[in-house]
């Protein structure tokens, strides 16, 4: 699943090759070279994980974990360090890192070790539903009447936001910051409204309101 994942590297090559990396599996991708353009980056918009270097100047990956949990800060951590003593790692954990790996690493395992603690963090039992309309956020699968529904991934984030808050009305602006992060028009949104009702089919559930937006009436 696409996540939006937070790089902090004081080596550029290391920062280059890992935002290249993760952005080619589909995830959205911020860089920060230091601990306070990590921490500033996290404030202006919490990512969904973070991969962060232990050894940068100034403040180190250590340092930052520890603020960025006793700030409430509760996504996944993932360390990134030359150190392999026991104590190293002991102190990585103690400071509030979820993994730690250790460089030079192959780009599979930090994919598999991202995947593997983003699961770990998932809630067991969240679907959310509204009349014969099912939908589990996290594997994106959907079923309507018993059957399966494929969805593209901003279907189903559009399908969330809807089954979120049944019965009240998504503005399309509210859609465009939420699904698209700001990144496209109000006419993408009713192109997106009616692939969803085209593929969830009748009788359909969502019902537009002119000149507002949209509201699921299952």
């Amino acid at each position: 699943m696409s996540q939006r994942i937070l790089v902090v590297d004081d080596d550029p090559t290391v920062l280059r090759m890992l935002v290249r990396t993760l952005a080619a599996e589909g995830h959205e991708v911020e860089a920060a070279a230091d601990g306070g353009a990590a921490l500033a980056a996290v404030e202006r918009r919490a990512p969904d994980a973070i991969v962060l270097d232990v050894a940068m100047p100034g403040m180190d990956g250590l340092s930052v974990c520890r603020r960025l949990r006793a700030g409430g800060f509760t996504a996944p951590v993932m360390l990134l360090t030359a150190r392999d003593a026991v104590a190293d790692r002991v102190a990585g954990l103690e400071a509030g890192a979820d993994d730690y790996l250790l460089k030079p690493f192959a780009v599979e395992e930090l994919l598999a070790r991202l995947t593997a603690i983003e699961r770990r963090g998932r809630p067991m039992a969240e679907v959310l539903a509204a009349g014969s309309l099912r939908l589990d956020p996290h594997a994106r699968e959907v079923h309507r009447d018993g059957r399966t529904v494929a969805l593209t991934e901003r279907e189903a984030a559009l399908l969330e936001l809807l089954l979120r808050h049944p019965r009240l009305v998504v503005s399309r602006q509210q859609a465009v910051e939420e699904v698209w992060q700001g990144a496209a028009v109000d006419n993408v949104v009713d192109r997106c409204v009616m692939s969803l009702r085209r593929k969830l089919g009748e009788p359909p559930v969502i019902r537009t309101v002119r000149g507002v937006g949209f509201v699921l009436e299952p």
